[in-house]
C-alpha cells in the first residue's frame, strides 16, 4: 500500500475532527477546558512548584545624619526556594550578602523572619533558615543537571521587578558555560537558557518538563539590565554538593594541601607562569611533601620557592585553577603535584587534609 503523503495525513486530520460529533465547524471549543500538551504540562508545573517559591528582601541599617537615628533600609530582594520542610530556603549568596536583616514571603503572602546559616560566595549560593517556619511547607524534586541538553524545555519562576510568582519558559540553549561569582571565582559548568531571567529572579528554580529542579538562577547577560535572551543558572548537581556542606558547616569544605600562595595580582605583576608558593605550614600535607616556600636569601633578597605549574596533570596558572582542582578531591586523597624549582620540574605526592 502507498504511503500517504504528510499533507495528505494532515487534511484527512482536519476531515476527521470536523466530522467527528461535537466537533462540526459551528461548534464553539470551550477554552476553559482546553489546553495543548504544552501548555497542560507547564501549568501543572506551575502550579506545583510556585508553594515552593519565596521571595527575599534583605535590609540593613543605618544612622540618619540628621536625627541620628538608626533606620532600617531597603537592600535588595530576590527570589528563594523552600530546600525542605524544616523551614530551609536556597538562594543566591548575591541576594542576601550585607543584609543585618532577612524577610521571606511565602506564596500565601505571609512575612517570615529569616537568618543565614551557610553561604558559598564562590558559588553564589546561600542557605538562609526561617526563624518560625509554618507547617506545611512544599519543597521542590531534585532532578539531574547531568541529563539536560541543549533544546530541552526549562521553566524559571521568580520574583523580577518584585512582581511576585511570575513564569517564564524557554530552552535550555547551551551547557558548560563560566560565570563570575560574586567573589570572583569562577563557577563552571553552568546553565545557559533563553527563559527570560531579570533582576529579582535571582536564586529561584530553574525547572525541566517534569518539574525537577534542575538549577538555580543567578545571572542574566544584558547591557541593560533586563532579560535579552541569555540567562544562567547554577546546575542543580552543584547545588546538591554544597548545600549539604552549608547547612552542616555554615560554609564549603575543601581538602587543603597546607600552603600559602601568592596573589592573582602579583603573579600578574612579575609575570610568573605558576602559582607561587609564599609559605608552607609546618605538620601539614605540603610540609611532609616537601614543598618548599619563598625565602630571604643572605643577602635579604626573597628567592621564590616551588612554582605550582600543574596538580594530577592539570595546569595552574592562577588560584581559582587550584580552588577549583582541590574542589573536586576529597580529604584523604592523594594528588600529585608537578612543581618549578629552579630550572626544574619535580614531582611531588600529596596526601590533602580536612581544612581547619
Amino acid at each position: 500500500m502507498p504511503e500517504v503523503p504528510a499533507a495528505g495525513r494532515v487534511i484527512a486530520l482536519l476531515l476527521a475532527l470536523l466530522l467527528a460529533p461535537g466537533c462540526g465547524a459551528g461548534d464553539e471549543v470551550d477554552y476553559l477546558s482546553f489546553a495543548t500538551e504544552d501548555e497542560a504540562n507547564t501549568m501543572e508545573i506551575f502550579n506545583a512548584a510556585s508553594p515552593a517559591v519565596v521571595y527575599v528582601t534583605s535590609t540593613t541599617l543605618r544612622r540618619n545624619l540628621l536625627t541620628l537615628n538608626v533606620e532600617e533600609i531597603p537592600r535588595g530582594s530576590g527570589t528563594g526556594f523552600v530546600w525542605n520542610e524544616s523551614g530551609l530556603v536556597v538562594t543566591n549568596f548575591h541576594v542576601i550578602a550585607g543584609a543585618q536583616r532577612l524577610t521571606v514571603t511565602l506564596q500565601d503572602r505571609s512575612e517570615h523572619d529569616a537568618e543565614v546559616i551557610g553561604i558559598a560566595p564562590e558559588k553564589d549560593l546561600a542557605v538562609l533558615r526561617l526563624l518560625e517556619p509554618p507547617a506545611g511547607l512544599v519543597s521542590l524534586p531534585l532532578g539531574d543537571s547531568s541529563e539536560l541538553s541543549v533544546g530541552r524545555k526549562v521553566l524559571a519562576i521568580g520574583n523580577p521587578f518584585g512582581l511576585d510568582t511570575t513564569l517564564t519558559t524557554g530552552v535550555v540553549s547551551a551547557l558548560g558555560r563560566e560565570i563570575r561569582a560574586p567573589s570572583n571565582r569562577r563557577i563552571r559548568g553552568v546553565i545557559q537558557t533563553d527563559a527570560a531571567i531579570n533582576p529579582g529572579n535571582s536564586g529561584g528554580p530553574l525547572l525541566n518538563s517534569l518539574g525537577q529542579l534542575v538549577g538555580v538562577n543567578t545571572a542574566i547577560y544584558s547591557p541593560s539590565g533586563a532579560s535579552a535572551g541569555i540567562g544562567f543558572a547554577i546546575p542543580v548537581n552543584t547545588v546538591k554538593d554544597v548545600v549539604p556542606q552549608l547547612i552542616s558547616y555554615g560554609r564549603m569544605l575543601r581538602p587543603i594541601m597546607g600552603v600559602e600562595l601568592a596573589s592573582d595580582r602579583w603573579i600578574r605583576r612579575y609575570g610568573i607562569e605558576g602559582l607561587p608558593i609564599v609559605r608552607v605550614y609546618p605538620d601539614l600535607p605540603g610540609d611532609e611533601a616537601g614543598l618548599r616556600g619563598a625565602f630571604r636569601s643572605a643577602r635579604g633578597d626573597i628567592v621564590l620557592g616551588d612554582i605550582i605549574v600543574a596538580i594530577d596533570g592539570e595546569p595552574v596558572r592562577s588560584n581559582d585553577d587550584y580552588l577549583s582542582i582541590l574542589e573536586k578531591r576529597k580529604v584523604g586523597d592523594r594528588i600529585t603535584v608537578t612543581v618549578r624549582r629552579g630550572e626544574d620540574e619535580e614531582t611531588l605526592d600529596v596526601t590533602l587534609s580536612e581544612s581547619q
